[in-house]
C-alpha cells in the first residue's frame, strides 16, 4: 500500500533525518510518516543526524538518497533536490517563535524584534522560504 513507494525509492540506501527523540524536525518528520502509514517501512532504515543540517549533510554527499529536512534548508542547498513535501495536516504546524528577553543588555534587541516583524524583514524572511505568521 501507501508504505511501499518511499521504501522502494530508497533502494539499498538509508533515509536520513533528525533523530525523532529529540530534534523538532525529526519529530515532525516521524509524525509525518506515522500520518501517512510509511513509518514502519523505514523505521528501521534511518540515518540520524544531531540536527537537520547533518542529515542534509547526509543527502549532500550521498550517503543518504533521500532525507527528511526543512524546506527552507533543501532550498539553501544546491546539492540536494526538493522530491516532495509532506502534505497539510500531516504534522504539526512548523513555527519559529520571536521574543525579546526582557532583561537583555542589548540596546538593540527590542529594534532587532520589531524589524523581524515588519513588513521588511518580513519580505527578507519570505525570500528565503519562510512564511508569514
Amino acid at each position: 500500500g501507501r508504505a511501499m513507494p518511499l521504501a522502494r525509492m530508497l533502494g539499498t540506501s538509508r533515509l536520513a533525518m533528525a533523530n525523532p527523540d529529540s530534534v523538532p524536525a525529526g519529530k515532525y518528520g516521524k509524525a509525518a510518516l506515522t500520518a501517512l502509514g510509511i513509518w514502519p517501512s523505514v523505521a528501521n532504515r534511518l540515518a540520524l543526524g544531531d540536527n537537520v543540517r547533518s542529515a542534509l549533510a547526509l543527502v549532500e554527499r550521498g550517503e543518504a538518497r533521500l532525507g527528511i529536512v526543512y524546506a527552507t534548508d533543501a532550498r539553501a542547498s544546491k546539492d540536494v533536490v526538493v522530491a516532495g513535501s509532506f502534505p497539510p495536516g500531516s504534522h504539526e504546524p512548523i513555527r519559529y517563535p520571536v521574543a525579546r528577553i526582557a532583561k537583555s543588555p542589548n540596546p538593540d534587541a527590542e529594534g532587532f524584534r520589531r524589524f523581524l516583524l515588519s513588513h521588511a524583514g518580513q519580505n527578507i524572511l519570505a525570500r528565503y522560504g519562510f512564511s508569514r505568521p
